[in-house]
C-alpha cells in the first residue's frame, strides 16, 4: 500500500505541472514578445529528459518488476507490449482530436495584438475551446506519467514533473490566444489556459482509483512500462517539433543533449 504522504506529494507536483498550462496564458497575456530561443532550448531540454529516463531508468525499472514477478521471457516481453501500448494510447489521443485545434500548433504572443485576426470571432472562439479541450485531454495521460513517476522515486518525479511543465507552457499559448481574440477578455483567456491543467490531476486520481486495489509488482511494471512509452511518444511527437518551430534546429538538440546530460548526472548523483 502507497503512504498517505507520498500520495499527496504525487498529486501536488501533477497539480502543479497540469498548472503550468496557465503560466502560458500569463505569458501571451502580459508580455509583448515570445522569447522562441529560450523557449526551444527549454522545449528541447524537456524532451531529452524525458527520453533518457523513460529508456535509462523507467523502462528498466518496469522489465526488472515484471521479470521478478513474471520470470525473465515473459516479464520481458509484457514490459515490449505495455511500452509501445503506452505510445498507441498516445497516438490514437492525438488521432481522435481535430487537427486543426491541434494545442501543438504554434502560436506566439504578439498574435494577441493582431487586431486583423479578431474579425472571426466566433470561429476563433470555438477554437479557443475545442484547443482547451484538446489541451485536457492531452493533459489526462500525462498526470499519469507525472503520478506514477513519483511512486517510484520522488527525485524522478520532481523532473518528470518540471519536464511536463514546461511542455505544457506553449498549450497555455494555443488556448489563450484564440479566446482573447474572440473576446477580448485576457481575464478569460487565463482562466481556461488554467482550467485545462486541471486534466492532470485528474488523470492521476481516476487511475490511482481505478489500480489502487491491484497496486503490485504486476500492475505497476505494466503501468510504468507504458508511462515510459507515452513519454517516448510525446517527446517526438509534441516536445522536439515544437522546439524547432520555435527556434534554431540546432538550439532544441543543444536542449535535447543538456537534457539527457543533466539528467544522466542527477541519475549518478542520487
Amino acid at each position: 500500500m502507497v503512504e498517505t504522504n507520498v500520495l499527496l506529494i504525487a498529486f501536488g507536483l501533477t497539480l502543479l505541472a497540469g498548472l503550468a498550462t496557465g503560466l502560458g496564458g500569463l505569458l501571451a497575456c502580459c508580455t509583448k514578445r515570445t522569447n522562441t530561443k529560450s523557449l526551444s532550448i527549454a522545449l528541447g531540454f524537456s524532451a531529452g529528459v524525458m527520453i533518457y529516463i523513460s529508456f535509462v531508468e523507467i523502462l528498466k525499472e518496469a522489465k526488472e518488476m515484471l521479470i521478478l514477478e513474471l520470470g525473465e521471457s515473459t516479464g520481458h516481453g509484457i514490459a515490449m507490449v505495455a511500452f509501445f501500448g503506452g505510445m498507441l494510447i498516445a497516438a490514437l489521443i492525438d488521432r481522435l482530436l481535430p487537427n486543426i485545434e491541434n494545442p501543438h500548433e504554434i502560436h506566439r504572443v504578439e498574435e494577441m495584438e493582431d487586431k486583423k485576426e479578431a474579425k472571426r470571432q466566433k470561429k476563433l472562439l470555438r477554437m479557443g475551446f475545442v484547443t482547451c479541450i484538446a489541451v485536457a485531454v492531452h493533459n489526462f495521460p500525462e498526470g499519469l506519467v507525472t503520478f506514477a513517476s513519483v511512486l517510484q522515486d520522488l527525485s524522478l518525479g520532481v523532473v518528470i514533473a518540471i519536464a511536463i511543465a514546461v511542455h505544457n507552457i506553449p498549450e497555455g499559448i494555443a488556448i489563450s490566444i484564440p479566446i482573447f481574440y474572440a473576446t477580448g477578455s485576457r481575464k478569460k483567456a487565463l482562466t481556461y489556459s488554467f482550467l485545462s491543467g486541471f486534466a492532470e490531476p485528474l488523470g492521476a486520481l481516476i487511475g490511482y482509483f481505478a489500480l489502487s486495489y491491484f497496486f503490485n509488482g504486476i500492475t505497476l511494471g505494466i503501468l510504468f512500462a507504458s508511462v515510459a512509452g507515452i513519454m517516448i511518444f510525446i517527446s517526438f511527437d509534441q516536445l522536439l517539433p515544437t522546439a524547432r518551430e520555435y527556434g534554431e534546429h540546432h538550439l532544441s538538440l543543444y536542449g535535447l543533449i543538456a537534457g539527457m546530460a543533466v539528467m544522466a548526472l542527477s541519475l549518478f548523483l542520487l
